[in-house]
């Protein structure tokens, strides 16, 4: 069975869409959805209650932390980290338990946006690709709960590149399945701060942390350089 563990902070607008398409295109082994927030000021956590989502009000803010939180309190035999903007295809439990019952503890799928801007399908067509550099939380993760636990979860220390950092231990663990489906992700913060100004942020950000800049300078870089920082999630 399936635990879904969703990071949340001020996603109002999305969180009880995502989980009423979470229960439809669900196959059965889906368990339950936990909204793990990290201090939300607005109707999000009043949603997902309504929704039937089991809350989870987290001690400290921050992705790896809200989604360690979650771990501890799930259920399911598999865990299922996936961001409160990102639609998984039809019957995604089902295309992971297969993916499981192979071989691969760990994995997750190729991305799509909601947008068909040449930069994001550029972006889009590498995800298909193996290798850790093109993985990122927008393409979710699924992950054996032991396994999990075995390599002590995100790394809390980290506040930009948290994904690819756990991706990098599990694949000296097991192998790791990129599905051949399709989660679909938001644009909006590309249609916020511009296509291609946007891609080459991720794209310092990703050699920055590479090259061993400080987690504290790269998330200051970060929000400097959007729109409207108070309101985005790295």
């Amino acid at each position: 069975m399936i635990s879904i563990i969703i990071p949340v902070l001020n996603e109002e607008k999305t969180i009880g869409r995502l989980i009423a398409h979470l229960k439809k295109r669900s196959t059965g082994y889906l368990t339950e959805i936990i909204v793990a927030d990290g201090g939300s000021t607005d109707r999000t956590m009043e949603i997902a209650r309504e929704e039937g989502a089991t809350i989870l009000e987290c001690k400290n803010k921050g992705r790896g932390v809200q989604m360690n939180e979650g771990a501890v309190v799930a259920n399911g035999d598999i865990l299922y980290f996936l961001h409160a903007d990102t639609f998984p295809p039809d019957g995604y439990d089902q295309r992971i338990v297969e993916a499981y019952n192979n071989g691969y503890k760990s994995g997750c799928f190729q991305l799509r946006f909601d947008d068909a801007h040449w930069t994001l399908k550029t972006y889009s067509w590498f995800t298909r690709f193996d290798t850790t550099w093109f993985r990122f939380g927008d393409q979710s993760l699924y992950v054996e709960k032991l396994l999990f636990d075995n390599v002590d979860g995100f790394d809390e220390s980290l506040i930009v590149m948290e994904d690819q950092e756990i991706i990098r231990r599990l694949k000296k663990q097991t192998p790791f399945k990129v599905l051949a489906q399709y989660v679909i992700t938001s644009s909006r913060k590309y249609k916020q701060n511009g296509y291609i100004k946007l891609q080459c942020l991720f794209a310092l950000i990703w050699a920055g942390y590479y090259f061993g800049i400080n987690q504290e300078v790269l998330t200051h870089f970060y929000k400097e350089m959007l729109a409207d920082p108070s309101n985005q999630k790295i």
